[in-house]
């Protein structure tokens, strides 16, 4: 949890297997950190919860290293999913025994996403001390993937003010930038409520940091690389007591409580944390909506483990990718959608707001542009762009910022320039450059205007001075 909680159960492990822990790199050693909280779900938290790591997975480290399973099982697994498999699809998060960010990754990496995904992801971020652990884990004669952070070094206190910095900041595509800072915000709320803090002051700690940023960082990398609608399913709620830094909480956590406003929820007979916080964080923003099974054709299956057994459910998240049924509203294959509605009474002010709130919501690009409406009124068109999997949730925020009561969405694809992101040197110091390259003529370069901004201020230049350094910088 955040501000102040030291839940003993960190990403949730404690738990008990006798299958063996390989490790790749040969040094085939147990984990055991001293921690002590047994969770019979054992997830992730986002404060340094003290755990016990003896899980025996057979586990791959997250340099792609491969490893033999102890039980003997060849675990065949399908071709892995390239970007935009799922465009026009449903991705099901089946949370029969609830959610967490380490069985996130793992579903979504048993499904088909590259661990190459996850990787590149959390390599953009300047955090380090850690390295990452795929194995797999048997549930009631079910092989599913498992997923462990494993902490190496001591960690920093962070708080939520300096993680969305470090997001807003780290060279990571745009759409997971956007998507991975959306559900910190969703936890970091969460916990400011809960504290009575402002949001900025949230601290999540140690060892939880670290394993919140990497699950939330490495989830929304796999939601975009995959590029589905997700729905999920009513999440269930075990009962009981934990014990937290500064006293004992309740169970499901009072910050998992907080980010599932408006998430449908069911009691179950069980004492044990099913929904933690980061998982609770992750679904409540990554789902259009909720439901107990859609109407889909199921086309994939993954399952992802959570760290303990549980006595009366396999302790697992499945995620299903299908094909909409005809009867469903569909985008067909598109990649991506424009979000659009007409307004005639809107301020200035208000549609700024409104454009603000797209942006938020997972938009790629929003505007507003002058129309004429019948009988000649002077009107605006409210429009933003969206890959498909946000398009829902960038339609709410449009109905919900603007006075319209209706929209359209219009289903596009999109041709884009391979892009990266360098650094460069001046003499007004380190300035991010974008450059598009690929087969479309000379490469675009595009030096950050925020970094060039702050640069002339500190050095009291005009801006421009600072961009024209930047772009010598980068083309020599």
């Amino acid at each position: 949890m955040g501000h102040g909680h030291d839940h003993d159960h960190a990403h949730g492990h404690g738990h008990d297997h006798a299958h063996g822990h390989d490790h790749a790199h040969g040094h085939g050693h147990d984990h055991a950190h001293g921690h002590g909280h047994d969770h019979a779900h054992g997830h992730d938290h986002a404060h340094g919860h003290d755990h016990d790591h003896a899980h025996g997975h057979d586990h791959d480290h997250a340099h792609g290293q491969g490893h033999d399973p102890a039980h003997g099982h060849d675990h065949p697994r399908a071709p892995l999913l390239e970007e935009g498999a799922g465009a026009g699809k449903i991705l099901f998060f089946d949370a029969f025994s609830g959610i967490a960010g380490d069985m996130t990754i793992a579903a979504l990496l048993d499904l088909g996403v590259p661990l190459l995904v996850i990787e590149r992801a959390v390599a953009a971020l300047p955090i380090e001390g850690f390295h990452l652990h795929r194995g797999h884990a048997h549930r009631s004669g079910i092989v599913a993937t498992s997923f462990d952070v494993h902490v190496e070094a001591p960690q920093p206190e962070r708080t939520y003010g300096s993680i969305d910095a470090m997001l807003a900041a780290a060279p990571l595509d745009p759409p997971v930038a956007a998507l991975a800072r959306r559900i910190f915000r969703r936890l970091g709320e969460a916990e400011a409520a809960v504290h009575r803090i402002r949001l900025e002051d949230v601290h999540f700690h140690e060892v939880g940091a670290v394993d919140a940023i990497v699950d939330i960082v490495g989830a929304a990398a796999a939601i975009v690389h995959i590029g589905a609608e997700v729905v999920g399913s009513p999440l269930p709620m075990g009962r009981g007591f934990v014990k937290a830094r500064h006293g004992i909480l309740p169970l499901p956590p009072p910050a998992a409580v907080a980010c599932l406003r408006g998430v449908p929820t069911y009691g179950v007979d069980l004492d044990a944390e099913l929904v933690t916080p980061t998982g609770a964080a992750i679904i409540a923003a990554l789902a259009t909506r909720f439901e107990r099974w859609p109407t889909f054709a199921p086309d994939r299956i993954g399952f992802g483990a959570g760290q303990r057994e549980l006595p009366d459910r396999p302790n697992l998240l499945r995620v299903v990718l299908g094909t909409r049924s005809g009867g469903e509203e569909s985008l067909g294959s598109a990649s991506h959608v424009i979000v659009e509605a007409n307004v005639d009474d809107l301020t200035g002010e208000v549609a700024g707001h409104a454009i603000e709130a797209l942006f938020a919501a997972g938009a790629l690009d929003a505007w507003a542009a002058p129309i004429t409406m019948k009988k000649g009124r002077p009107a605006l068109t409210i429009a933003a762009l969206a890959a498909a999997p946000q398009a829902d949730a960038v339609a709410t925020a449009l109905l919900r910022e603007t006075t319209s009561i209706g929209l359209r969405k219009i289903p596009v694809a999109r041709t884009e320039r391979p892009r990266r992101i360098t650094t460069v040197k001046t003499a007004y110091g380190a300035i991010r450059v974008k450059i598009s390259e690929g087969p479309f003529g000379p490469p675009q370069i595009k030096p950050e205007f925020d970094d060039c901004a702050a640069a002339a201020r500190t050095h009291g230049v005009p801006v421009r001075e600072v961009v024209s350094a930047a772009l010598a910088a980068a083309k020599g």
